[in-house]
């Protein structure tokens, strides 16, 4: 399964990135930086749908989606538009993200971030607060719910927010039960990269009250937004729809009206 190499190499990837500054340097300097107000989970909690714009220069099931990726440009159009927050990946092999795109965006934009990136390990929370994210991504497929909490426990500690992300039923439950407060459904499977758009609107009653709504992946048009609106969501991340888009003011105008 896809989603299985790509936790094997993120593993990887800490394993090395602790072999040039150990876990205990990272958590000492994100611990040291003043704790965060949680800006992404508060930006959510707005009257209306959020809109989450995503950078990403390209994915396993699409290859490459930007080919120039002029990622500055990209974000600041996102901010000009008037989006609510960015999603940058920093995943390095499949979605060709880096840590430096993220953290040449955060100096440019004012808008609430959130790493998106495969978290096998505490390290890469603490590396996201050391690179000025105010959210993080935990995909249950990935972790169990004890460590979902701990996780989230973690980010309370830095006062940033936890995405916890599902797919199904399951997932949501484990989301909840580590006392997740934003909990995105995705619309695609991890596991094959298949899309089912109505996975949004099917699992939305399994949602508790109390927690941000996010739906995930898949939308592509005015309708789209429409119907994940009339499913009363906090809020809608969108990726690939605005990467592809010669103006993004436009389309998240249309999408606003919709």
């Amino acid at each position: 399964m896809i989603l299985d190499d790509i936790a094997a190499f993120s593993k990887k990837r800490i394993a090395a990135a602790k072999e040039i500054k150990p876990l205990e340097e990272i958590k000492e300097k994100a611990l040291s930086m003043p704790r965060g107000n949680f800006r992404f989970e508060n930006t959510l909690k707005k009257s209306g749908l959020s809109f989450i714009c995503e950078v990403k220069k390209a994915s396993p099931s699409k290859g490459i989606i930007s080919e120039n990726f002029p990622y500055l440009d990209i974000a600041e159009e996102y901010e000009k538009a008037g989006a609510d927050c960015v999603s940058c990946l920093t995943e390095p092999k499949w979605f060709l993200g880096s840590d430096d795109i993220f953290k040449e965006i955060r100096e440019k934009i004012t808008l609430p971030m959130i790493r998106k990136d495969f978290t096998v390990d505490e390290y890469q929370i603490y590396e996201a607060k050391c690179m000025g994210a105010d959210a993080v991504l935990l995909i249950c497929a990935l972790l169990d719910t004890k460590t979902v909490e701990k996780y989230i426990g973690i980010c309370d500690i830095l006062g940033i927010s936890a995405l916890a992300e599902a797919h199904d039923e399951k997932e949501i439950k484990s989301a909840a039960d580590a006392g997740a407060r934003i909990i995105g459904v995705n619309n695609r499977n991890l596991k094959n990269f298949t899309v089912n758009f109505s996975n949004a609107q099917r699992l939305r009653e399994e949602i508790p009250e109390n927690v941000i709504y996010v739906a995930e992946s898949g939308v592509k048009t005015a309708n789209d937004v429409h119907l994940i609106k009339s499913i009363d969501a906090d809020a809608v991340l969108i990726g690939e729809a605005f990467m592809k888009s010669e103006n993004k003011k436009q389309m998240l105008d249309d999408f606003r009206r919709a």
